[in-house]
């Protein structure tokens, strides 16, 4: 079916791939809407905070484009992808699309369920680097780099199956006293039914919006290696940015921070410790992971963490402005890198 698709664009006129992707972002902002809806809905039904929803059942979905990808390119021979996108999907998460959002919104903080939640987010981050680095040759890492080995992979798959149970825990220590009235109420079978469609007009979307931009980018004479160092990545993300950008206008910041916390998480154990734990060898991860790579992720992932701790009711704006400053000049390390 990609095959398919893919064909079409290339033998389409750019004018109709601009209208292709133009119809893809409206389909992307309506599917949002669904989504965060039913998301609040169900949080409400069920008595779990927003944040909770957010860092569990959205950001589930929304890191499936990251698994999907993951794992197909282990399985097809290109490790260093697989851990490369997980590792690039923290950064755009945490440092671009949380940036955006605390600049353009109000963040606010479930003090006791955000510490939680970002301990875990600090925790899987280091954990990650650690699972790389090559023990045996410490004094080689910034050279030759390491690797996550396949142990590793079913360790973080096991971490994931825990973070989930504790999450059930949590969520309901966060339970919410609101008064809805029964004949407003749709059935919450319904409401699982909605969020699911939500959800799949996003990731099916954002899937064919990503593909058209990347062969109208090439039409009009972008080079191929920035396509990859900055679309690729950014489409797996781009799930995320709608729905947190769509829950912030919303006024749903609680989901939207879960959202990208969860999402961090997950990439570490569902997305890179699935890739790991499918690929005989583990996943390759080059000198550039630790020179690069792995310091902008962790910067990312502390500044998020001071910026919650500081925060009293909600995440202070500095944070967002810190957060983009810090992607910015990871995009022009990475620009530089291929000029």
């Amino acid at each position: 079916m990609d095959e398919v698709i893919t064909s079409f664009f290339q033998q389409s006129p750019l004018l109709l791939l601009f209208v292709i992707i133009a119809i893809g972002l409206y389909i992307l902002g309506f599917g949002a809407d669904i989504l965060v809806d039913d998301a609040v809905a169900i949080s409400t039904r069920l008595g779990v905070s927003k944040a909770m929803i957010g860092a569990t059942i959205v950001s589930l979905g929304t890191t499936t484009p990251e698994a999907a990808v993951s794992v197909m390119s282990a399985l097809g021979g290109n490790p260093g992808l697989a851990l490369g996108n997980a590792v690039g999907s923290i950064i755009c998460d945490t440092g671009l699309i949380m940036g955006l959002a605390v600049i353009i919104g109000r963040i606010p903080l479930e003090r006791k369920l955000m510490n939680r939640q970002a301990r875990i987010q600090i925790f899987s981050g280091f954990l990650l680097v650690v699972a790389c680095l090559p023990f045996s040759r410490l004094g080689t890492v910034f050279s030759e780099g390491g690797r996550l080995p396949q142990v590793a992979g079913f360790l973080f798959v096991g971490l994931l199956i825990g973070y989930l149970w504790l999450s059930a825990i949590w969520g309901r220590d966060g339970r919410m006293e609101m008064e809805i009235e029964a004949k407003n109420e749709r059935p919450i079978w319904l409401t699982f039914l909605r969020l699911f469609i939500g959800l799949s007009l996003i990731l099916g979307s954002s899937h064919i919006t990503i593909d058209a931009v990347e062969i109208a980018a090439t039409r009009i004479g972008v080079p191929d290696s920035i396509i990859a160092a900055t679309l690729v990545a950014f489409g797996t993300s781009l799930p995320e940015l709608v729905t947190v950008i769509t829950s912030v206008r919303k006024g749903h910041g609680e989901l939207a921070i879960g959202n990208v916390v969860g999402a961090d998480i997950l990439n570490v154990f569902f997305v890179a410790g699935v890739s790991a734990a499918v690929t005989k060898g583990g996943l390759t991860a080059g000198s550039h992971f630790f020179t690069q790579l792995f310091p902008f992720m962790l910067l990312v992932l502390v500044v998020l963490r001071v910026g919650i701790s500081l925060g009293k009711d909600q995440l202070p704006k500095a944070t967002g402005y810190v957060l983009l400053a810090i992607y910015a000049i990871y995009l022009f390390q990475n620009w530089r890198g291929i000029g």
